[in-house]
């Protein structure tokens, strides 16, 4: 054979080769699905893309929608106003509930005036409270404000509210009207600097108004209220007290809507827990006293 016709013979073995059609590619579309997405059937555990068992791997978090998640922190978190479901009787200063079909009746009021004193007493009363799931008005005085801010921090960031109490626990029914509006005005600038929000409820000392002392605290936004359950705490003394006798004189004359007057005062930080515990045994529930509206 010449070698031209061998030249021709190898050409022609070459064009062969290259022409063979190679083994085709999977179809995307008929292709099974991975190994993680793949059904699963007779109470086999889907597998991960590196072979794991999914039940161990953690689950995404849920998306909520329309908000946003608050920072772990607490961050730039704004609380919530507590829906109002109480008011005040102006007659009686009883609290009542707004809707009496939804709202329990068997409620009361704790309060404490004179505040604030001493911080053991306040940590007793603030453990004990907390203890019930309770909570209460402090009625402060404007010059233990001033001694003592950080027995108010410690009251506001505690949970509990804060109420004016006159700056100097004089009788404002006895006072000419600039002294009145002072007594009231101070407390409330001093409270809101040292918590970051003004006082909304008020009690005169000794349960003692007037038309003046009542347009001031309207003023202010004030709810002006008294009692309508003393525990006549104010009446014993350190050689003769009785905190026996704070809870019998509350129990004597509890009723639905009670609003409690206590003050911090020793043997009443030592009568509470028993006093909570007994109203708890009757079937009472504390107000939070941001649940009251306030219409000054």
């Amino acid at each position: 054979m010449s070698k031209q016709w061998i030249a021709m013979l190898a050409a022609l073995l070459l064009l062969t080769s290259c022409s063979t059609k190679p083994e085709a590619s999977p179809d995307p579309a008929k292709s099974e699905p991975p190994a993680s997405s793949q059904p699963v059937s007779g109470g086999e555990k889907p597998k991960t893309a590196d072979g794991a068992s999914s039940a161990n791997q953690p689950a995404p978090a849920p998306v909520k929608e329309g908000k946003e998640s608050a920072p772990a922190d607490g961050g730039n978190k704004q609380e919530q106003p507590a829906a109002k479901r109480y008011t005040m009787n102006p007659k009686t200063y009883d609290i009542v509930p707004i809707d009496p079909n939804g709202t329990p009746k068997k409620v009361v009021l704790l309060t404490f005036d004179d505040g604030p004193k001493d911080l053991e007493m306040n940590k007793a009363l603030l453990d004990t409270l907390q203890k019930h799931k309770a909570k209460a008005i402090f009625f402060l005085n404007g010059y233990r404000v001033k001694q003592k801010p950080e027995l108010v921090k410690l009251i506001a960031s505690s949970g509990q509210t804060i109420g004016n109490h006159s700056w100097d626990h004089v009788d404002l029914k006895k006072e000419p009207k600039e002294k009145v509006d002072q007594q009231i005005g101070d407390v409330q600038k001093a409270i809101k600097e040292l918590t970051g929000k003004a006082p909304v409820f008020f009690r005169p000392p000794f349960g003692s108004g007037s038309d003046d002392v009542r347009a001031k605290a309207k003023e202010e936004g004030l709810l002006f209220m008294t009692w309508s359950n003393g525990s006549k705490d104010w009446e014993m003394t350190v050689k003769k007290n009785s905190p026996e006798q704070v809870i019998s004189n509350v129990l004597n004359q509890l009723h639905p809507g009670s609003n409690i007057l206590m003050h911090e005062l020793p043997w009443t930080v030592e009568a509470l827990d028993k006093l909570l515990t007994q109203l708890e045994e009757k079937g009472y529930g504390f107000v939070d006293p941001e649940e009251i509206e306030v219409t000054a």
